[in-house]
């Protein structure tokens, strides 16, 4: 029986939906090609239709999931064009700092598994990870003054606060000092919108 390129793309996207999910609730080495398929509602078959090896499965996982991040920073900047950087800090922090790990930021929970991962991913990752700096830099202000950071600098600093501290903050047993990291966060994340003023301060 064949299926449409409609049915193969649909089941491909629901495949890399459930990977996603998996690998940032299990980890790549926790999650293996059955849990990956049950997740999903598919076969051995139809998974190694799509991927070659649970490796490219995580590739992709990856690269969606960082797109999906600067989609959602890009619409937050045309919608809330003022206070986007507020917005950003406050859903990251809050329900992204709570939701089921399967529905966390690829950022705070795929990059350690990134790192231990083979040079084809990690080289997808550094060109995601740079998309994603400069669609942040883009929404921030530029420096006009010598010794004023950079937007772009801006931006590193503030994914790696909002990263950082979202891991630790989702570590922690104790609920309000999770609450607590959460506040001092997003109070260091809202500093990238001024250039003059040293971040975390």
């Amino acid at each position: 029986m064949r299926y449409s390129a409609e049915h193969k793309e649909e089941t491909r996207t629901r495949v890399v939906t459930a990977a996603g999910q998996v690998f940032r609730k299990e980890g790549y080495g926790g999650a293996g090609i059955d849990a990956l398929t049950k997740a999903a509602g598919v076969t051995n078959g139809a998974f190694y239709g799509h991927f070659k090896s649970k490796s490219e499965a995580f590739r992709t996982a990856v690269v969606e999931g960082l797109e999906e991040l600067r989609q959602a920073i890009l619409t937050l900047r045309q919608n809330q064009p003022k206070d986007w950087l507020k917005a950003l800090a406050s859903f990251y922090l809050g329900y992204k700092r709570t939701c089921d790990l399967g529905d966390s930021c690829t950022l705070p929970s795929l990059s350690p598994d990134v790192m231990r991962a083979d040079e084809e991913t990690r080289r997808a990752y550094t060109v995601e990870l740079k998309k994603l700096i400069a669609g942040v830099a883009a929404g921030l202000p530029e420096s006009t003054s010598p010794g004023e950071t950079t937007a772009e600098d801006r931006a590193i600093v503030l994914l790696a606060t909002l990263s950082g501290g979202l891991t630790i903050a989702r570590a922690v047993s104790d609920p309000a000092l999770s609450v607590k990291i959460a506040e001092a966060i997003e109070r260091a994340a809202l500093s990238a919108d001024n250039p003059a003023q040293p971040q975390g301060k």
